[in-house]
């Protein structure tokens, strides 16, 4: 790991905070890095989560993260998701430059998934119908697509990505506005990103983790997402049709208009996540 890497300053911040509120903490230890890093802060069952890529998403990382915070905190008791921390309050920190929050670590081991299609969606349907009673006030889908603008402004033209493809991708997101951003769908309470790897299998169940996307807007966003993360991971179309009939939903036909919003999102954010990796 080399100095001054984003895993150093995040096991260093996390450290720092769980310090100053008396967590205690003989070794932190990396447990993922990617679109954030995830430190466990042992022996105390905490998990800093600490922001590094997404940062550029938001215009105010701390009013993300705090409504983060509120809607775990409301799913608390059922279960659902990882929960609060009894020993060290949420947050959002801030240390170092980087944003921080905390929550109960949850032990987890990997799963197949797509050996239980009506398990998939049964869950994001748990999800929804506790989500949908959430009071406080969120982000809306109108904000989502200023959000991926937010983060396509962040592509600089190299020698592999030509300021021509940025420009493209900015037109395909400005054309979804009229026909999917601006369109007035019925909306509650999201996940904002479900996908498998958000998705924990623990002792207790499976529990849903990273809440930093939540939002205002129509199921089929989250729907959309989580059926391309399931074909993504081999799922065929019998497969698909059983999850939907779990969750409760029709056709995956009628999840078409989303499609190409997550995946212009999806390729805005790998580029972005190269380039910021170096």
């Amino acid at each position: 790991m080399l100095a001054g890497s984003i895993e150093q300053r995040a096991l260093a911040a996390a450290r720092a905070v769980a310090a100053e509120h008396g967590v205690p903490c003989q070794r932190a230890e990396v447990v993922n890095s990617g679109s954030n890093v995830l430190v466990h802060l042992l022996p105390s069952p905490v998990m800093a989560r600490v922001m590094s890529g997404t940062v550029a998403l938001h215009d105010d990382p701390e009013l993300w993260l705090t409504r983060e915070v509120a809607v775990l905190s409301f799913l608390a008791p059922s279960g659902l998701a990882v929960a609060p921390s009894p020993l060290i309050d949420s947050g959002p920190y801030q240390r170092d430059g980087l944003w921080i929050t905390f929550c109960e670590w949850v032990e987890h081991r990997s799963w197949s998934p797509l050996e239980d299609p009506e398990r998939l969606g049964a869950a994001l349907r748990d999800l929804h119908q506790a989500l949908s009673r959430f009071p406080d006030e969120l982000a809306g889908f109108a904000d989502l697509q200023r959000d991926i603008e937010r983060l396509r402004r962040q592509l600089v033209p190299t020698a592999g990505l030509s300021a021509e493809r940025i420009d493209s991708l900015g037109e395909r997101l400005q054309a979804l506005g009229d026909t999917l951003f601006e369109v007035s769908w019925p909306s509650q309470p999201l996940h904002g990103d479900a996908s498998i790897s958000n998705l924990l299998r623990t002792p207790a169940g499976l529990v849903w983790n990273d809440f930093e996307d939540t939002f205002r807007g129509p199921v089929q966003w989250d729907l959309a997402g989580y059926v391309m993360d399931w074909e993504y991971h081999g799922a065929d179309s019998d497969l698909v049709r059983r999850a939907l009939d779990a969750y409760g939903w029709g056709e995956r036909e009628e999840l078409e208009p989303f499609i190409p919003a997550h995946e212009v999102y999806g390729e805005i954010w790998r580029l972005y996540d190269a380039q910021r990796r170096g």
